[in-house]
């Protein structure tokens, strides 16, 4: 209802209206950053169909396709371009911009005041003449510091250096917003927080996220199911319940569909039929898929291997998250948020200022019965 809308986007107080806030610029810009590393994961080449069947947009464009390597090869330099490039971009922009605005300031104030203008003025007009921070400072470096979180974990699996990366730009982020607190910044107002508040939340969120992203992206991007598959139902091994040193043996072959040069569609056709290379027009071609071949009962349908390696994908799957969150439940009970010291502290703290309050509302219940039957005794001693 409109009411119900109304009272969403309008908070009773400030903390509601923070924490409202900070979660959709997070959304914003966890969407804007992340959309093109989920694309090539799970979308990218998976809608584009078969050879002599393209799926086409619009009827006319065919849809890209991921490299004959895989996809994983894909998102590993994707991840590889965000943690290295981007972050680096990040801190050169983060110091450059209130280098300039300072720059230009004291470029002023020699204009207008002279040379040794800087010099000449007392040190609280010196801190006067720096940039101020930012109102949203804080939020965004908070922001800043999540989604690396989300990159570091959610693809961790395509991109095992994110962690090292990131732990590098820390290193080296720490000391240039020290230098930039001290020398290009103002000092900024303290303001007092019980805790990091809705960021909690998200972290949170973004850690069940990257259990099941990473779960998708080795059960779907890469080739280990299928691989695994191969190895002990189709292979050299196939039946012996091992998969060792050479049990791989014809998978390449193996994932290679087989289809008839002559059923591509006319748009499709190649320019050439391939005699000027092989000495003789290429009859059949190979593709990554697991179809039927173009002379069985049904052409290009999809393989009994094909819905093993489904099965073994979505096993997978549930299986690893499962795993995963039970290892985490496990870790949290065994290494409690509070150290049990702490908290019997607390307690007794809290113990503490109940019996203190105790005490003094008995105190302050005597002293009013006390008062009370003073002005009794005078009522009945003026009585006469």
């Amino acid at each position: 209802s409109r009411k119900s809308w109304s009272c969403l986007e309008q908070p009773r107080t400030e903390s509601e209206w923070e924490n409202s806030f900070t979660l959709k610029m997070f959304l914003f810009q966890f969407v804007n950053l992340n959309s093109s590393t989920f694309y090539i994961a799970f979308f990218l080449g998976r809608f584009t169909g078969r050879p002599g069947a393209y799926l086409r947009f619009i009827n006319r464009w065919k849809l890209e396709e991921c490299h004959p390597s895989g996809c994983l090869i894909d998102l590993c330099m994707q991840m590889g371009i965000i943690m290295v490039l981007k972050q680096t971009w990040n801190n050169f922009v983060e110091l450059g911009y209130p280098l300039i605005q300072n720059w230009w300031t004291q470029r002023r104030l020699r204009r207008e005041h002279g040379q040794n203008a800087k010099s000449s003025f007392p040190q609280w007009e010196r801190d006067y003449n720096l940039q101020p921070m930012n109102a949203y400072g804080l939020f965004d470096e908070y922001l800043e510091m999540i989604l690396q979180f989300g990159f570091t974990t959610i693809f961790v699996a395509a991109f095992p250096l994110a962690p090292l990366l990131a732990l590098l730009n820390n290193v080296i982020e720490i000391r240039l917003d020290a230098y930039k607190f001290v020398t290009q910044w103002r000092r900024p107002l303290p303001s007092q927080a019980k805790d990091i508040g809705i960021w909690y939340g998200i972290l949170e969120g973004i850690g069940i996220l990257s259990v099941i992203t990473n779960a998708f992206v080795i059960a779907v991007t890469s080739d280990f199911i299928p691989r695994l598959v191969y190895a002990y139902k189709y292979g050299p091994c196939a039946g012996q319940g091992r998969a060792g040193q050479g049990c791989l043996m014809g998978y390449v072959n193996a994932s290679l569909s087989i289809f008839l040069v002559s059923d591509f569609e006319n748009r499709s056709e190649p320019r050439t039929n391939g005699s000027e290379l092989f000495g003789e027009a290429v009859k059949y071609c190979r593709y990554r898929d697991y179809r039927e071949p173009p002379d069985s009962a049904e052409p290009y349908a999809y393989t009994l291997q094909f819905w093993h390696v489904l099965a073994a994908r979505l096993a997978f799957i549930i299986v690893f998250e499962h795993m995963v969150f039970a290892i985490k439940t496990l870790i949290a009970y065994l290494i409690p948020d509070l150290p049990k010291d702490l908290r019997d502290r607390m307690r007794r703290e809290k113990y503490l200022i109940q019996e203190m309050m105790y005490e003094a509302e008995l105190e302050r219940l005597q002293k009013e019965k006390n008062e009370k039957m003073k002005k009794n005794r005078a009522h009945y001693n003026e009585w006469p």
